[in-house]
C-alpha cells in the first residue's frame, strides 16, 4: 500500500491511503534500500524540472539531464540509487484502487507511455515544464487539504488532466523529433525488406519482433506510427507485406501459393485474403492486370 511506501521511505504518512505526492526537495529520503530493485504495486510518474542525475528504471538508465518525465506501470521494477541529486522533482504514486469508480481505470489503459522503455522517456520545452508543474502543484494542494467527500473526484480529474497533457505533449515530441524517428523508419524499412526474404524459414514478422529488433518497446513503435503514419505497427506490415507480394507478382512466375510461403504465410489462403482486403482484388486478378 502507499502507506507502506511512505513508511520505508522514511516519509510522513500520506493524506490519502491511495495516493501521495513525494516533492525530493523538500524531504529527505531514506536510504537504506539504496542499490536494491523494488516491484512497484501501484503507478508512479516522475517529473524532473533539470538537472544532472539519472534514475534506474528496469534494465535501463533514464538521463534527466534536460528534465521530462518518466511513467511506470504497477508491476515494473524501480531500483533506489544512492545519490542524493537524483532524488530532485516529484513523484507521484497511486494505487489503482483509486480509480474503481470511475472511467479513468479502464481509460488509464489508452496512455501507451505507461509501457515504453526508459529510453522514451517525455522530453519536455520550458513551457511545458511550466504546465506540468502546476498541475503536480494543485495536485499538491489538494492532498493538503482536509479530505472530504469531494476528494477522491477532485483528485481523479486533477490526474486525468496530467495524463491528458502528458499524451499531448507525447505527440508533440513524436512530431518534433522527426529525424531521429524517421531514422527508426527507415531502420525498419530495411529490416522488414531482409525479413521478407527470408520469411520462408523466419516465418511472418510480428510487432514483438520489429520492437525487439530496433530496442524499442512495441507501445512506443505503435503510437510513434499512428503518430507520423496513421498506421499501426501491424499495419505497416500488412502494407510493406502487400508490396512485396506486388514486386513478385509483376517480376516473378512462382504461383501465389508459392509467393504465400515464402513470405512466411502457412497457408495460402490467409495470404490471399489479406491481399484482398488490402487491394480489393486477389493476387491471380493483380497479376492478371499486370499482364
Amino acid at each position: 500500500m502507499i502507506t507502506d511506501l511512505t513508511r520505508r521511505m522514511g516519509l510522513n504518512a500520506p493524506a490519502h491511503p491511495l495516493i501521495t505526492l513525494v516533492d525530493y526537495d523538500k524531504v529527505n529520503i531514506d536510504l537504506r534500500d539504496a542499490g536494491n530493485w523494488v516491484e512497484l504495486d501501484f503507478y508512479k510518474i516522475t517529473f524532473k524540472r533539470n538537472f544532472n542525475g539519472s534514475v534506474k528504471y528496469g534494465p535501463g538508465t533514464y538521463d534527466f539531464k534536460e528534465g521530462g518525465m518518466a511513467f511506470l506501470a504497477p508491476g515494473q521494477l524501480v531500483q533506489m540509487t544512492a545519490e542524493p541529486e537524483d532524488y530532485q522533482g516529484y513523484a507521484l504514486y497511486f494505487h489503482t484502487d483509486l480509480l474503481t469508480r470511475y472511467s479513468l481505470s479502464q481509460g488509464i489503459y489508452h496512455y501507451g507511455f505507461f509501457d515504453y522503455k526508459v529510453a522514451e522517456a517525455l522530453f519536455l520545452s520550458a513551457k511545458e515544464k511550466l504546465t506540468i508543474e502546476a498541475l503536480f502543484e494543485a495536485i499538491n494542494v489538494e492532498l493538503n487539504n482536509t479530505i472530504d467527500q469531494f476528494s477522491t473526484d477532485v483528485l481523479v480529474s486533477q490526474l486525468e488532466l496530467l495524463l491528458n497533457h502528458s499524451n499531448r505533449f507525447y505527440n508533440r515530441q513524436f512530431l518534433t523529433r522527426k529525424n531521429f524517428h524517421h531514422e527508426l523508419i527507415a531502420n525498419m524499412d530495411k529490416w522488414l525488406t531482409e525479413r521478407f526474404n527470408d520469411a520462408l524459414v523466419s516465418g511472418l514478422p510480428s510487432p514483438l519482433d520489429i520492437a525487439a529488433h530496433l530496442n524499442v518497446s512495441q507501445r512506443y513503435l505503435s503510437d510513434m506510427l499512428r503518430s507520423l503514419t496513421g498506421k499501426t505497427t501491424q499495419q505497416y506490415i500488412h502494407l510493406a507485406l502487400i508490396e512485396k507480394a506486388k514486386m513478385l507478382l509483376n517480376q516473378t512466375d512462382l504461383t501465389t501459393a508459392e509467393i504465400a510461403y515464402r513470405l512466411g504465410f502457412e497457408h495460402p489462403q490467409s495470404f490471399n485474403k489479406l491481399f484482398k482486403q488490402q487491394t480489393r482484388i486477389t493476387p491471380a486478378q493483380f497479376r492478371q492486370n499486370m499482364l
